[in-house]
């Protein structure tokens, strides 16, 4: 019971993140600076800090769903995490440079920019489902 509200508190902050900094701070950031090329780095920054926080709240929700033993639900529930954190973690090492390579070369900005924004709403959906999930069970 206590690692069944432990991930419900952990999946609850994961997707609080991504909801607070997609929907709300980076969308403030870019309204109050006005200049792409001031804002779109420092929200690059903070969508890279999201994803590692994201990340180790990942591997952490994965140790816990375990321990709650084997069932179809749990399964449901990792592979939700796992789903999520791939997602991060294309995002980050792949999308996020393919963004940088483009702004500085001219390249498909508006593309890689589209991609990494799927993949965001990607991690939204996986962790809004998970916490669902996560609640339902209690």
């Amino acid at each position: 019971m206590r690692f069944q509200r432990q991930a419900l508190v952990l999946a609850a902050l994961w997707w609080g993140g991504i909801t607070a900094l997609s929907f709300l701070a980076v969308p403030t950031l870019f309204a109050t600076l006005g200049n792409p090329a001031v804002a779109g780095p420092v929200a690059a920054k903070l969508f890279s800090l999201q994803c590692q926080v994201g990340l180790v709240i990942g591997v952490v929700l994965l140790a816990l769903v375990r321990q709650g033993g084997p069932s179809p639900s749990s399964y449901a529930l990792l592979g939700l995490i796992c789903v999520a954190m791939a997602l991060a973690v294309v995002q980050e090492f792949a999308v996020a440079q393919k963004i940088v390579t483009a702004r500085a070369s001219g390249g498909d900005l508006k593309w890689w920019h589209g991609v990494g924004t799927a993949m965001v709403l990607g991690q939204w959906l996986c962790t809004g489902a998970l916490l669902w999930r996560l609640a339902a069970r209690r």
